[in-house]
């Protein structure tokens, strides 16, 4: 019987394989020092930080709990983040299907005007919505920040609905929902949807990503105290001379813990999305 060759060492493997890990520390270690200071007193953390302690406390969250008003918070940030996210989808994936098959130019112009507003950064149009709006009045409505969100929203919609319906959505089907009497509301709601399941799960995933955890818009948009989300209401911690660090920190985790927890069950959802609609279009 011959012996088994013994495989030659890979080198570009075994860096492959550190180098992993280090980023994987280097991603890790915040989160980790997160939770280890949410546990402890503002004298430990100022201390030293990195340090486990002794006597952990759940003091923190009582304070973060009552201080924000967590649930008057987290009620603002779901409402907000369901009604955004489910107009953002129906808005996208109906604008898709239209260009897709309406062939026509003022299609493509929409599709491409859609695209290259994803180029543009909020930062450079945020004094120019704010100054505009604030003299119309509108502002400082919730209704205002779903319909802002639909705006800067729509554009990578409707591009990972886009390719999804130009190669997964069988024009067969549509024919025959005509044949059978079926207009086209009815040929979108009841044939072309259903079939849009893994692309929609993807943007919903992304999308709650983005409004749960936005700042910089409400921020400009709500200012009463009753219409605050979570991560503005992080910002009471900080004062003019002082940061509360342990109430802010555990507030930091009351607010990503709820997303966090959607993602772990959807994350599957965004890879098999956004490769079935990143195609050449």
């Amino acid at each position: 019987m011959t012996p088994t060759a013994k495989k030659p060492f890979r080198w570009g493997k075994f860096f492959s394989t550190v180098l992993l890990w280090v980023l994987l520390l280097i991603f890790v270690l915040p989160f980790v020092v997160v939770i280890i200071d949410a546990f402890k007193t503002n004298a430990e953390i100022m201390d030293n930080p990195l340090a486990l302690t002794s006597q952990p406390t759940f003091q923190n969250f009582v304070d973060a709990f009552n201080q924000m008003n967590y649930m008057s918070a987290l009620f603002n940030t779901v409402v907000l983040t369901i009604v955004s996210v489910a107009l953002i989808a129906i808005a996208s994936a109906m604008t898709a299907y239209y260009v897709v098959r309406s062939k026509s130019k003022a299609g493509k112009i929409l599709f491409y005007a859609l695209i290259a507003s994803m180029m543009v950064p909020f930062q450079a149009i945020m004094i120019p919505l704010v100054t505009i709006y604030g003299h119309m009045g509108v502002l400082n409505s919730r209704p205002m920040l779903v319909y802002l969100y639909i705006g800067f929203g729509c554009g990578m919609g409707t591009f990972i609905f886009h390719g999804f319906i130009k190669t997964g959505v069988p024009i067969s089907l549509e024919e025959a929902a005509r044949i059978d009497g079926a207009n086209l509301r009815q040929t979108f709601f009841l044939i072309v949807l259903p079939l849009l399941k893994p692309v929609f799960a993807t943007l919903v995933v992304l999308d709650v990503l983005w409004v749960w955890n936005d700042y910089l818009l409400p921020s400009l948009v709500l200012t009463q105290p009753n219409q605050l989300t979570l991560p503005l209401s992080t910002y009471s911690f900080s004062g003019q001379m002082s940061v509360n660090f342990g109430p802010l920190i555990a507030s930091l985790i009351m607010t990503i813990l709820p997303v966090l927890i959607i993602y772990i069950f959807l994350q599957k959802y965004i890879v098999e999305g956004i490769v079935a609609g990143a195609v050449k279009t």
